[in-house]
Order: structure tokens, then C-alpha cells, then sequence
């Protein structure tokens, strides 16, 4: 553990100037997503969500980007999970995105709110049968005695749903309406680039933010 201290970067692969940034920081996002999805191996579209529980503790937890749009962005999960629950009863949460190989950040806050069934529909049954059968055997969140009760769990569903596995009703989409998005950009000596955009009265206002 001693040599945490001494372990650091310095990043200079890439700039952001004001020039380089759209009117829609979401195009800009987009950009960046690609960029990263044509040099990762694996998980590219991995980000943090932070939701607040009841007893306004933040809490995190690492989900996969299903779709963006100029609307938002849309991710899947069971709706009687914690963030799910949490969710319900505070919409407003925040979602990062970090691609240390690009020295690329992207911090969102925005309000969630439910994908229509039929979105959820759609991706649920785009999903390979087994991940299919699996958000029906777990109650996510909830507490497990074993994993042998888990497994059993799961084939019980598959027995039911050999072939045509139906969407769960407690499972579907969430899209993210973003009202903040900060772009962070490694530079060197500490002195990244960092640009802020706010949605106000129907369009974004960008700052520079100091590192």
C-alpha cells in the first residue's frame, strides 16, 4: 500500500479548446463514445451511476450504456433493484464515464425517468436467452442464502421459458434527461481541460471550468 502516493500519469494525448465543442454537448459525447468504443477491447460503454438512498447517502454502482440520443441516455435494469428503488424516490442522479486510455472523462446529472414498454420490450427480447432467463431468476438486491438457491432459481425459469422468454414487468429502461454535462480532458502537469455545459431555457451554455 506504500506506494499509492507515488503512483500517477501524466496525460498528454489529447486537448479540448472551446472550438472543438458543438452547440449539443451530446454530439460531442457521442464523439468521444466512439472514439472509445473503436480503441477498448471490452466494456467501452461502462459507466458509474449515483443515485442518493432514502437516508441521502450517495451510492454508485458501474451499469452499460444501451443507448443515446439528443433525448438522453437509456440504460436497463430490474426496477425493484436498490438503484431502481432509489430512483423512484429521487429521479435525480448522476452518471460518469471514464476511458483513462483516451485521458477522457464525461460527468452527467440529469433526471430519470422510464423508457415506454415497448422500448423495453424491444431490447429485452435483443438480449441473448440466457440474460433473458436471468432477470427472471434474480430479485436483485435482495438477499441470498446461497448461490445453489440462485442457480435453482434460474433453472426453474429456463424449464418455463425454453424458447420465448417474456420481459418481467419489474425490468425495462430508464433514459437519463441530462440538464449538466462537464468534459474532462487530461493534460499535462495537472492542467486539464474542462468544459461544463449547462441547459438553460432551452439551450446549452458552455463554461471553462479550472482543473
Amino acid at each position: 500500500m506504500s506506494g499509492i502516493k507515488d503512483y500517477r500519469t501524466d496525460y498528454s494525448k489529447h486537448e479540448l479548446n472551446r472550438k472543438d465543442l458543438p452547440e449539443n454537448p451530446i454530439q460531442l459525447f457521442d464523439i468521444w463514445l466512439h472514439e472509445a468504443m473503436d480503441s477498448i477491447e471490452s466494456d467501452a460503454n461502462a459507466f458509474t451511476l449515483s443515485t442518493v438512498t432514502a437516508n441521502t447517502f450517495p451510492s454508485s454502482r458501474v451499469l452499460l450504456l444501451k443507448e443515446v440520443s439528443d433525448k438522453g441516455f437509456v440504460f436497463f435494469t430490474n426496477y425493484k433493484s436498490q438503484k431502481g428503488q432509489e430512483m423512484e424516490l429521487n429521479p435525480k442522479v448522476a452518471l460518469n464515464f471514464f476511458w483513462p486510455s483516451l485521458e477522457k472523462q464525461v460527468r452527467i446529472q440529469g433526471v430519470v425517468e422510464k423508457v415506454s414498454k415497448a422500448e423495453s420490450d424491444a431490447y429485452f427480447q435483443s438480449r441473448p436467452y440466457k440474460s433473458r432467463v436471468g432477470a427472471w431468476a434474480s430479485e436483485q438486491s435482495s438477499s441470498l442464502e446461497s448461490r445453489a438457491i440462485l442457480e435453482e432459481r434460474y433453472l426453474q425459469f429456463s424449464e418455463k421459458f425454453p424458447e420465448y422468454v417474456p420481459r418481467p414487468t419489474h425490468w425495462g429502461g430508464y433514459l437519463v434527461k441530462p440538464q449538466k454535462i462537464e468534459f474532462w480532458q487530461g493534460r499535462n502537469n495537472r492542467l486539464h481541460d474542462r468544459f461544463s455545459f449547462h441547459f438553460v431555457e432551452s439551450k446549452w451554455i458552455a463554461v471553462r471550468l479550472a482543473p
